[in-house]
């Protein structure tokens, strides 16, 4: 008999929408019962809300699954990457890689910092491969977490990481960072579904950022586009307000709603 092929998609939500205390496990473990109750089957986090517990990470690890949420993913952002790669140093990627592997994370993200000439991006690509090569050795994935330049310029920058990465590397797609930069985010998504593990949706409206649904950004598109591929990816609530507010669940609960409403999760 053919093995059944799993065509739906799947609702989380990142952290960034609550003030988590990095020393207390327990701060996250309230947000994450919150996104149980709204309905979110998992989510993502930073590696600072996580990384207290990479010394003894077994009694996180069962709390962290006591919450019946899918751990979608540990992300590591900078405010400056190595200038050598454009990405984390190797062994902060490393130690977050380890430390997500043994608390459950079912990837590793990585963001990182423009490229702006062929050479540049070369290193990056192969920096992302190496990562990628040792989070498969540890059961984890790799997902690289775009900005809005790698997709101005007719987004070369992230066309050619898919070009020259190994098939380790795989997205997790900032559309509101590709809208940004210009994309056509439907027909990207058409043209690359199968290397698209997940997608960061949030809105706004006349520059102001607003919970997703309530604002301008053209959604539709995009849900016909994962529709017509029958894509079995994530769709994943992010807050991130430029002014630093954290609306927590006042953004995501309404946030949840769009998501079954639009993308049907």
């Amino acid at each position: 008999m053919a093995a059944v092929v799993e065509t739906r998609v799947h609702a989380g939500a990142q952290t960034n929408a609550w003030t988590i205390d990095p020393k207390n496990l327990n701060s996250l473990l309230e947000v994450l019962a919150t996104l149980k109750r709204l309905g979110f089957e998992g989510f993502e986090t930073s590696f600072r809300n996580v990384q207290e517990q990479f010394g003894k990470p077994e009694p996180a690890r069962a709390r962290l699954g006591e919450t019946g949420l899918r751990f979608f993913g540990v992300h590591v952002f900078l405010q400056e990457y190595d200038p050598e790669t454009a990405i984390g140093p190797w062994d902060l990627l490393r130690k977050v890689a380890d430390g997500g592997a043994a608390l459950g994370a079912e990837r590793l993200i990585v963001s990182g910092a423009s490229t702006p000439d062929p050479a540049a991006l070369a290193r990056k690509a192969k920096a992302l491969d190496r990562v990628g090569r040792y989070c498969a050795g540890r059961g984890l994935k790799l997902g690289y977490h775009n900005h809005h330049f790698e997709f101005q310029e007719h987004h070369w920058q992230i066309e050619g990481l898919l070009q020259e990465a190994g098939p380790s590397l795989r997205l997790v797609l900032d559309a509101g960072h590709a809208l940004e930069g210009g994309a056509n985010v439907a027909e990207f998504f058409a043209q690359h579904a199968g290397r698209i593990d997940g997608i960061h949706l949030r809105d706004a409206r006349q520059g102001q950022e607003v919970p997703l649904g309530e604002g301008e950004y053209p959604w539709g598109p995009l849900a016909a586009a994962i529709a017509k591929a029958k894509w079995s990816g994530w769709v994943l609530a992010e807050e991130e307000r430029l002014s630093g507010e954290k609306p927590g669940e006042a953004a995501i609960r309404p946030a949840r709603e769009a998501i079954r409403r639009i993308f049907g999760a």
